[in-house]
């Protein structure tokens, strides 16, 4: 809403997923979740279905909310990861994961379909039934040519409890760093707020312009491993530090991954100290990368002549 306040907003019921505090504990979270998830997809199924109707949508894209389709309106499902990486359980999660995506009639992966890409296994080696399209990775942000004002930027982001824990452990290892850091906590309020501890200028949130600005002004980012933040990194060019959410396999897996590329160190979350940056200098960082989006991509929307299609947000 702060973003597009023109836009039609609509909102859909919450997964309400939370972490664990103890990483080995992860796994058993999500899935003593799973009945209030699938209830939660019965019950935005039929919200969509109303809002079809009260908005004569013609077309749908689904950033992974597996009930947000319509058999008579074009839907689209978009997601970097299909193989779902959960340990011993991948096989099943990536099954039922693939069962939910059959619903829709393509499936839109923004990565790169070739060799060099972003999602490794993710988003690639799979058999899918839906028709898939590499649309390249995605990000609102431009890469701009400027003076490098912040030393490191705390990027912070993701479900509590794991959110603050690291926001406790990176102020207490840089409150007698000497250089500029930034922090952007990654919580959203009806105003935002500038506060400082020590040598950090902390900020609640930033709207898409303002990180924009601070991620191309900053030496070194400090964030999870999420692969949104991968994409911003990957078209702005950046070097970065990882520190996955514990026992989150997708940002374990992409922080290895990274790792062992030569883009970007990453560390456990515990064993994070300020000395881990120092690896930062012997890594080559992300090149900056462009993709366009195919020309064709929206022909899957069958819009009637003369008509237009309504823009509208679905929020949980």
């Amino acid at each position: 809403r702060k973003e597009f306040p023109k836009l039609l907003f609509e909102e859909l019921p919450s997964y309400n997923i939370t972490y664990s505090k103890k990483p080995h504990f992860f796994m058993f979270k999500i899935l003593s979740g799973t009945p209030r998830i699938l209830k939660s997809v019965k019950q935005e199924f039929k919200a969509t279905q109303k809002i079809i109707k009260k908005h004569s949508i013609c077309g749908i894209i689904s950033d992974n909310r597996f009930g947000v389709y319509n058999s008579n309106v074009e839907s689209v499902f978009i997601s970097h990861q299909i193989n779902v990486l959960s340990g011993y359980t991948t096989s099943l999660s990536s099954k039922i994961h693939k069962e939910f995506i059959k619903n829709f009639d393509e499936c839109w992966i923004p990565d790169f379909e070739e060799q060099f890409n972003l999602g490794g296994k993710l988003s690639h080696d799979f058999q899918l039934r839906t028709k898939i399209r590499y649309i390249g990775p995605l990000s609102r942000f431009k890469k701009t040519y400027t003076e490098t004002t912040n030393d490191v930027l705390l990027l912070l982001s993701g479900p509590e409890p794991q959110r603050t824990l690291l926001e406790t452990k990176l102020l207490s290892e840089f409150k007698d760093f000497e250089n500029r850091v930034i922090m952007v906590r990654g919580v959203i309020e009806n105003e935002q707020k500038q506060s400082r501890f020590g040598n950090i200028l902390i900020y609640n949130f930033m709207t898409s312009s303002q990180l924009e600005e601070t991620i191309n002004e900053s030496k070194i980012i400090v964030s999870r491993s999420g692969y949104t933040t991968v994409m911003d990194l990957a078209k702005l060019g950046k070097k970065a530090f990882f520190i996955p959410t514990p026992g989150q396999t997708e940002q374990e897996y992409l922080a290895k991954k990274f790792d062992l590329e030569g883009i970007a160190p990453s560390c456990k979350q515990s064993d994070f100290k300020i000395s881990e940056l120092e690896k930062v200098e012997n890594f080559i960082g992300f090149n900056q990368l462009d993709s366009v989006l195919p020309e064709d991509l929206f022909d899957v929307f069958r819009v009637k002549e003369n008509s237009l299609p309504t823009a509208i947000s679905l929020s949980t």
